[in-house]
């Protein structure tokens, strides 16, 4: 795992040395072990090294062997052997064992085309020196991030945010949509960022950059075709296979390999192929509901786990909150994220390479909230969308809670009118009433309707499983994912988000992801294979955090408040709205944790980035 950057420019000069090292010092953190730079008139390429693969001969950047393509690299390729001997049969001489080498001889072989050969995690930049041309390629489904931004004939590149703002040309400034969207959604919403030109390079997609001219290029949709001949036997033992298969291929390292372990089925499914290896969990001293450390200590005993743990107190937690919002370099207002760090940073001290299972909920069908479209098929029958609608703004005017109430208000709409992903804060409505511009306010339902109508003919449950990859993956789950490892300089892998995991998962119907029995249906029967049953068929948790029971503590109910207060918030929000959130729920007149802990987020990261200096 490592970091990279770079700038391309008219005008490369004696201070360009300088600023690509600035931009390379900034994410150290992704590569403390080495650095390696290429420069020359027309660009400048930066390279922090997490020495995983070929510990000796692996560094960047790497050149083919005229050395006119100069590469650098982050990510790992898990099929690059294969790839390598392919290569050599038609006659490309190697110099060293590492697996980046095979991009750099596979792009000279198979320009743009080389993507769809790739198994692994990658984002990757290539200087074709001949040309003046530059490649970019992230994977698949976002595993890796990259960054981008073109201006004044300037275009920049980098892992990190915080890279590209280091350029000194670069005007920082903020972008209001981004807010928009973040308050209805808890992230970012991917190409765009909370910097004014700065973009997200998507997963699936490649950008070539010549002449000022960009070009930017999807080679991979992650979508269903379901094989109505696959039962739910041979799912099963089609899962087995390929889920082993990658799980081997993942564990490919020169160095120690470790995998993170909740309660979960995921991680679970991962660690039974860890015996005698070392394992990592995190929980909160609130009771079973917050803490899977005993569950996890229990699973480890059984399958035999190097088992390694730690409670996350209060007190350090809350104190992390502005580190995590640096490293993740745009808030994101899922405090999953800060548990994520301080398991990583466990793990940090055993090994360099863990294992997790992020992407299983995704491909196989794992959230709770995928069953909606069977539980409101009748709802829907029975009353059309007109009553449907008189019910859902009825009961929202009664002023307490009663069973049934959410049933009739998730209820209203179809799907894709309500769906847009697994965190829905703040709906447009009350958008309104908190922010101050409310020119920037849109509904974030608009912003799923592209991804909906490509595909039409797919049933609710799959659509929500599509939208979710197009857009919660890569935005939440494998951001954090990827920030939180870094930060502690660990590389994370994520086996069921394996190009030959996913060909399998995509063929399944429907009812063996997702039906009245259970979630991720197929699945847990595999894993049950390795597992206890009790933890194969357990109900999907998540990764709790207490942030609902803090909110009600008066120290930290403070300290919200006065953020809530300041001239920040002021500069954003009706803060009178603010404090009435948080009020309400300090009293215990309504769970408003998740709102309060989006805008709190919001401000601790905008201090960060553009108030301190």
């Amino acid at each position: 795992m490592c970091g990279i950057c770079g700038f391309t420019s008219n005008n490369i000069n004696n201070k360009s040395s300088e600023i690509i090292r600035n931009m390379c010092d900034v994410i150290t953190h992704r590569g403390p072990d080495d650095s390696g730079y290429f420069i020359d008139k027309n660009i400048s390429m930066g390279f922090r090294r997490l020495s995983i693969i070929d510990l000796d001969n692996g560094q960047q950047p790497i050149y083919n062997e005229t050395n006119n393509l100069v590469l650098t690299f982050n990510g790992e390729i898990y099929n690059y052997k294969e790839l390598k001997s392919e290569l050599e049969n038609l006659g490309h001489v190697f110099y060293t064992q590492s697996d980046s080498e095979v991009l750099v001889h596979g792009y000279e072989e198979w320009g743009k085309d080389l993507v769809l050969k790739l198994r692994g995690m990658f984002a990757f930049a290539i200087w074709n020196r001949t040309d003046k041309s530059l490649f970019l390629a992230r994977d698949y489904f976002g595993i890796k991030p990259l960054y981008w931004s073109n201006f004044q004939n300037n275009f920049i590149y980098a892992s990190e945010i915080k890279s590209i703002l280091l350029y000194p040309e670069f005007e920082k400034k903020f972008n209001y949509r981004a807010l928009d969207n973040y308050l209805s959604f808890q992230y970012a919403v991917p190409p765009e960022t909370f910097f004014e030109n700065i973009f997200c390079l998507m997963p699936g997609h490649t950008l070539e950059y010549k002449s000022g001219e960009i070009k930017i290029n999807r080679y991979f949709d992650p979508k269903f075709d379901i094989d109505n001949s696959i039962n739910l036997e041979s799912a099963v033992n089609k899962i087995q296979e390929v889920f082993e298969n990658s799980v081997n291929a993942h564990k490919i390292s020169d160095v120690e390999v470790g995998c993170f372990l909740s309660s979960g089925i995921d991680s679970s499914y991962v660690s039974s192929y860890f015996e005698n290896q070392k394992a990592f969990t995190v929980g909160f001293d609130f009771g079973e509901k917050y803490n899977e450390i005993s569950w996890a200590e229990n699973l480890a005993k059984k399958i035999n786990l190097d088992y390694h743990s730690k409670i996350i107190n209060s007190e350090e937690f809350w104190d992390a909150v502005p580190k995590v919002q640096y490293y993740m370099d745009q808030p994101l207002a899922d405090p999953s994220c800060i548990a994520l760090y301080f398991v990583a940073k466990l793990a940090s001290e055993h090994v360099k390479v863990v294992l997790s299972g992020e992407g299983a909920d995704e491909l196989f069908g794992g959230y709770t909230v995928y069953n909606e479209p069977r539980v409101f098929k009748l709802y829907h029958k029975l009353f059309s969308q007109r009553t449907r609608s008189f019910l859902a703004k009825l009961v929202k005017k009664i002023p307490f809670r009663f069973r049934g109430q959410s049933f009739i208000i998730r209820g209203e709409h179809k799907t894709e009118n309500k769906y847009i992903g697994n965190a829905y804060m703040f709906s447009k409505e009350q958008k309104q009433e908190i922010l101050k511009n409310t020119d920037i306010i849109t509904d974030p339902v608009d912003l799923c309707k592209n991804i909906y109508n490509n595909i039409k003919d797919y049933d609710d449950e799959t659509k929500m499983q599509y939208l979710d990859m197009n857009m919660w993956l890569a935005g939440d789950i494998l951001l954090k994912a990827d920030r939180m490892s870094m930060a502690n300089s660990l590389e994370l892998r994520v086996p069921f988000l394996d190009i030959e995991v996913f060909k399998i998962a995509r063929k399944l119907k429907t009812d063996l992801r997702v039906n009245k029995n259970n979630t991720k249906y197929a699945l847990r029967l595999a894993a049950q294979k390795r597992l206890p049953i009790e933890t194969a068929q357990k109900p999907k948790l998540g990764f709790p955090v207490p942030t609902r029971v803090w909110l009600k503590d008066k120290r930290y109910y403070t300290i919200v408040k006065e953020k809530f207060e300041s001239e920040i918030s002021k500069k954003f929000f009706n803060t009178d709205k603010l404090l009435k959130f948080l009020d309400e729920h300090y009293n215990n007149k309504w769970d408003h944790s998740r709102k309060i802990w989006t805008i709190y987020v919001f401000l601790v990261w905008y201090e960060i980035y553009f108030e301190e200096q």
